[in-house]
């Protein structure tokens, strides 16, 4: 997607009341790629680890909420402006977590989208976002993330947002199921 073209989003730290939309991005169709959906307990459990991470101050990562934000288009003829979006609106989530990769020190990063706003650049714009939020923690040099091989969305989004496609690794995702990713990279001190 053009950078003119890119949706405007705001990350706002994960908090106690964003519960509902953890439960929202449970869906079945959202977590066939992440081992299906989970159950109540677990996604409770979820919650409070992006809670206690957004509250972490020690450059562990961050989970945020991603805001799509009202945007305006510009009508040619008449030069006017209306909005296209007249409201801020939650689209989903993305956050990045410190984690040891391939003998070093990185940032992983992950991300939803409610279906609404799957396919206008949401997801792009929120990892350049967040790419921005942990090269700011300047702990690590490189933020990853590892869409499943058959995932064309989060693998598409991670070349729109400037990653370098690495090649394909082998996981475990949820624990016990075994997966193929791509390792995509984005060097924080070049982005």
């Amino acid at each position: 997607m053009d950078d003119n073209r890119a949706p405007a989003v705001r990350l706002e730290p994960w908090s106690e009341g964003d519960a509902e939309l953890l439960r929202a991005l449970n869906a079945p169709e959202l977590m066939t790629h992440l081992g299906g959906p989970e159950s109540e307990e677990a996604l409770a459990r979820r919650h409070r680890r992006y809670v206690d991470l957004s509250a972490d101050r020690t450059g562990a990562g961050r989970m945020f909420r991603i805001v799509l934000l009202p945007t305006g288009a510009a009508d040619e003829a008449t030069e006017a402006t209306e909005a296209t979006e007249a409201t801020e609106a939650t689209a989903g989530s993305i956050g990045f977590w410190a984690r040891g990769w391939a003998g070093e020190q990185v940032y992983e990063t992950g991300w939803a989208v409610l279906p609404a706003f799957q396919g206008r650049g949401v997801a792009t714009a929120a990892a350049r976002a967040v790419a921005e939020r942990a090269r700011a923690e300047g702990l690590h040099r490189h933020l990853h993330a590892f869409p499943k091989v058959d995932h064309p969305a989060s693998n598409a989004v991670c070349r729109a947002a400037g990653f370098e496609l690495l090649g394909p690794q082998d996981f475990e995702y949820p624990p016990g199921n075994p997966i193929r990713c791509n390792d995509w990279r984005l060097d924080l001190e070049r982005f």
